[in-house]
């Protein structure tokens, strides 16, 4: 009686599907080590870029609140803001850092967004405040800087917002979700104390 030997090829299948087998698990423990990270035209990349930039602005303008407001709360105000956007620049700073790309990307301004290119006016972001604003604001004083101080601010934090609605819309990750909705629950409040300041003022928003 001969021998039946099994064909070269039907041995190999075992083998075929063994290492199949190994791909996939290793690459999946590879996933766990070595989570993806949002890449360079990301919304989330977008919005660390020009949130920052954004935030600056509002850091600025804080700062000079601090420094010459004349109503108490504003000086307040203006300090916690200085404290709260800065800290918020230095965590999406770190992301960029950790997702390995580099503080500026390639694409626009707001590109983003779905509607972002229709939302810069003279290239300025939603809500910021033009170079002659900033010229007036800091050559005010008194009242009349006080008043400047708040209506500039909460139309920065009105845009502000609009921005973070983006990206909450166009993110699933935490880290973003989480700093988003911390970023538009403290601006919120503040809106509302800069619109009581400006009432105190006999002043309206612009």
């Amino acid at each position: 009686m001969s021998d039946v030997t099994t064909p070269p090829r039907a041995r190999r299948w075992p083998l075929v599907l063994l290492a199949a087998v190994l791909a996939l698990a290793t690459g999946f423990a590879l996933a766990q080590f070595w989570p993806s990270h949002p890449g360079d035209d990301s919304p989330e990349a977008g919005f660390a870029r020009d949130m920052s930039s954004h935030h600056a602005q509002a850091v600025e303008i804080a700062m000079l609140a601090y420094d010459r407001a004349t109503t108490p709360d504003l000086k307040n105000l203006g300090y916690d803001i200085a404290l709260t956007q800065e800290a918020q620049i230095g965590t999406m700073s770190a992301w960029l850092i950790d997702w390995d790309l580099l503080p500026t990307g390639s694409r626009p301004r707001m590109a983003w967004m779905p509607d972002g290119s229709g939302l810069l006016v003279n290239g300025l972001m939603p809500g910021m405040a033009t170079p002659a604003e900033l010229t007036e604001l800091r050559a005010a004083t008194g009242p009349a800087f006080d008043i400047l101080v708040c209506q500039l601010m909460l139309r920065h934090h009105l845009g502000g917002i609009h921005m973070v609605d983006g990206i909450l819309k166009a993110t699933d990750d935490p880290e973003v979700t989480r700093l988003a909705t911390a970023m538009k629950a403290g601006q919120q409040k503040e809106i509302v104390t800069l619109r009581e300041i400006l009432t105190t003022l006999g002043a309206k928003p612009l």
